[in-house]
């Protein structure tokens, strides 16, 4: 134990199980403090997760209170400037773990440079993923562009790793503070009604992750091949928010799916895969994180309209399983992933809008945004990313529907206009002739494009690039 104190950043960590920052900083110092920078320009763009963000805030700090540990919340408009300020100060230690955007990876070595300069003792640990996004490479040294390769080659590494036994974090003498400039958390929390509804879906800690992952073990994997693609059922783990914000490791969700012996844990396993592909992509081919990962897109001819846009974005367009996607992420923070597939696929091939519109508005609504996981969705389905579905693969929303919500049960628990509506016209209302029938769904609006249209239109907008 050294006397100095150890800091502890918190980014996208909130739990105490495989936290190697939070572990290592209370075995070396008898007192620790942890704390967390509130940048408001990030919720600006983020703005769902300022709620989950605050919730995990108080719930974390009340844990950390068991072991002396205090969280202390600061406002900076910037990190650097926080830590330029920092640099300046003695007598501690600093821990974090790694986040694998590029720009926080460069940050790191910042840090560590001016941080060795000043004589602190730094320490950054491996973050929330299996391997490190540069461990897995071909023969030849070179990245992976395909996922199957990639994800083969991961697993293989992965599991011939020496585990290394799990610690347990250590209480500390006494709690202390160690900023001067501290907010309380209720001051970032959010006031628009907009989040309430988030508490109907949603208990962000650690406890509530654990249970949710023993719920989809016990009860639900067993499907998961068989079920994932069903949004009316709950055949999805719903573990992606406590996964972005650190509340359950990845190596935890790992081990356990690998104590059981069903089809469908290597096909959930593989969803685990997609997001270390995308991190490892994003730190190889950093281009695509401002634009398209193949450049032959830059050319491509988008539309810009606003009208169009604002319909998609509120669960307007006419097509009830995009409108019931939208609707269910406004009131939940969370969308399906078939129909995730289904609207981002509506977005840039019926209405031929830039992809980039659609990751800017996930960004802004979904509790489980994450950079790598956004913008190499969003590319794949609009066929400029890498191993990227073909763009003349163009979901029709209608058949999509009929496929995966037969019986039009998700459609109708968010498109209540449509409720009454007959299964046979659920996924195509306009052609009802029923006049009483028309009646009942009278506020709900018309197709705003026509789907085999919009279908030769985007076909035809393929072929100029």
């Amino acid at each position: 134990m050294t006397k100095n104190i150890g800091l502890v950043w918190l980014k996208d960590d909130f739990r105490l199980k495989r936290n190697l920052a939070l572990i290592e900083a209370a075995k070396n110092h008898d007192q620790v403090v942890a704390f967390y920078l509130y940048k408001k320009k990030k919720f600006d763009d983020q703005e769902a997760q300022k709620w989950w963000v605050c919730e995990s805030i108080q719930e974390f700090k009340k844990k950390l209170n068991n072991y002396n540990i205090n969280l202390e919340v600061i406002a900076t408009d910037t990190y650097k400037s926080f830590f330029e300020k920092l640099f300046q100060k003695k007598d501690f230690s600093i821990y974090w773990n790694k986040t694998y955007e590029p720009n926080y990876l460069k940050f790191d070595e910042f840090l560590k440079n001016n941080f060795e300069k000043n004589r602190i003792k730094c320490s950054i640990f491996k973050g929330n993923v299996l391997n490190e996004f540069d461990e897995v490479k071909k023969n030849d040294g070179s990245p992976f562009k395909v996922f199957t390769p990639f994800w083969r080659n991961a697993e293989k590494y992965y599991m011939e790793k020496i585990p290394t036994k799990e610690k347990k974090i250590s209480k500390c003498l006494k709690k202390i503070s160690f900023f001067n400039k501290t907010i309380n958390y209720r001051e970032i929390y959010p006031n628009k009604q907009w989040f309430k509804k988030f508490e109907e879906y949603w208990i962000p800690s650690e406890e509530n992750a654990s249970k949710e992952l023993k719920n989809f073990i016990v009860k639900r994997i067993q499907n998961y091949s068989d079920l994932r693609n069903f949004p009316y059922l709950l055949g999805t783990s719903k573990l992606s928010p406590y996964i972005k914000h650190g509340q359950i490791h990845v190596e935890t969700i790992w081990e356990e799916c690998n104590k059981i012996k069903h089809k469908g844990v290597n096909k959930f396993l593989a969803e685990i895969g997609w997001r270390e592909f995308n991190h490892s992509l994003i730190n190889y081919f950093p281009h695509m994180l401002q634009g398209n990962y193949s450049k032959k897109f830059d050319k491509f001819p988008w539309m810009k309209n606003s009208k169009l846009l604002t319909a998609w974005k509120k669960g307007l367009t006419g097509y009830p399983i995009v409108d019931a996607g939208m609707r269910e992420l406004y009131s939940t923070g969370w969308m399906h992933n078939r129909v995730r597939m289904i609207v981002g696929s509506f977005l840039v091939k019926h209405l031929l809008i830039h992809w980039i519109e659609g990751e800017k508005h996930f960004r802004k609504c979904l509790l489980d945004y994450n950079e790598a996981n956004n913008i190499s969705g969003w590319q794949w389905v609009a066929g400029c990313g890498a191993d990227a579905a073909p763009y003349f693969r163009i979901f029709n929303p209608i058949l999509q529907g009929e496929r995966f919500d037969k019986d039009g049960d998700y459609v109708k628990k968010w498109v209540p206009e449509l409720r009454k509506v007959p299964k046979k016209f659920i996924h195509k209302p306009w052609e009802i002739n029923d006049e009483n029938i028309l009646m009942l769904n009278k506020d709900y609006p018309s197709p705003v494009v026509n789907h085999e249209e919009a279908r030769l239109r985007a076909l035809a907008a393929f072929k100029k690039i």
